[in-house]
């Protein structure tokens, strides 16, 4: 499982952050997340060697993710790479994704074993459900560059399950739902499409919390799902049960 390390002037809003990020996360998955934050004298700041020993601390071989908050963050960060072992400079990425958002999408990928790249993306497209909501012109993933890719191939051959469920979630498809249904079907091989029934167009694989939350599922609208593969009936269940659950907001 990669290590992330979150750097910021502040070292409450590092830890902040980090607390918020890892509740959507099973605890039995939660990635190791490191902060490099504030000065040693409790100043606000960033410290190249602090950074550098915290990734080197949650680096388990699997890589790094290092995200930042303001601009001299990641001059620490670039600077942090000169006292890292050469081996594990090679397995770190610093992340121009946003903060919080990103943090708590890259939690959720890596608790489902999402590699050092996809978790990159995934952090990525943390605004993504905000620009779509809102309105911006384009989409953050056109600004990334890239979109995940569906984490499973089609199963065209194999048994298929639809599954729909109006919400009675009062904030809808929020952050902790969407990673509890991550987390739910994860462990199932199938290709599994999500989608909003109520407001027809976008969709989403069930590997990517910030896809989901893309979807802008509110109160009353339906959640619809796809579900192809060997383990189709399975995965069926587990969404279903999940949804009598009220997905974890019971």
């Amino acid at each position: 499982m990669i290590g992330i390390v979150v750097v910021s002037h502040s070292h409450a809003l590092a830890e902040a952050a980090i607390g918020l990020a890892l509740e959507l996360a099973p605890p039995d998955r939660r990635p190791d997340v490191r902060l490099a934050a504030g000065l040693a004298d409790g100043g606000y700041g960033t410290d190249a060697a602090a950074i550098a020993e915290a990734v080197t601390g949650a680096d388990s071989g699997d890589g790094v993710l290092v995200l930042l908050d303001l601009g001299s963050a990641v001059l620490s960060a670039e600077m942090a790479a000169d006292f890292l072992d050469p081996d594990v400079a090679t397995r770190v990425r610093i992340s121009p994704a946003p903060l919080v958002e990103g943090l708590a999408a890259a939690v959720v990928a890596a608790s489902i074993d999402t590699d050092l790249a996809g978790c990159e993306v995934e952090a990525r497209r943390g605004c993504e459900a905000k620009v779509n909501h809102l309105g911006s012109g384009r989409g953050v993933g056109d600004a990334a560059g890239e979109r995940p890719v569906l984490a499973r191939t089609p199963h065209a051959s194999h048994p298929s399950r639809h599954f729909r469920e109006r919400l009675d979630l009062p904030h809808g498809l929020h952050a902790r739902p969407a990673a509890a249904i991550v987390a739910a079907l994860a462990p199932f091989e199938a290709e599994i499409v999500l989608r909003n029934g109520s407001r027809p167009g976008a969709s989403s694989d069930a590997s990517s919390a910030m896809g989901l939350l893309g979807l802008g599922l509110l109160e009353g609208d339906v959640l619809e799902a796809d579900i192809t593969g060997p383990d189709a009936d399975a995965a069926h269940a587990a969404l279903r049960a999940l949804a009598s659950a009220r997905f974890g907001e019971a």
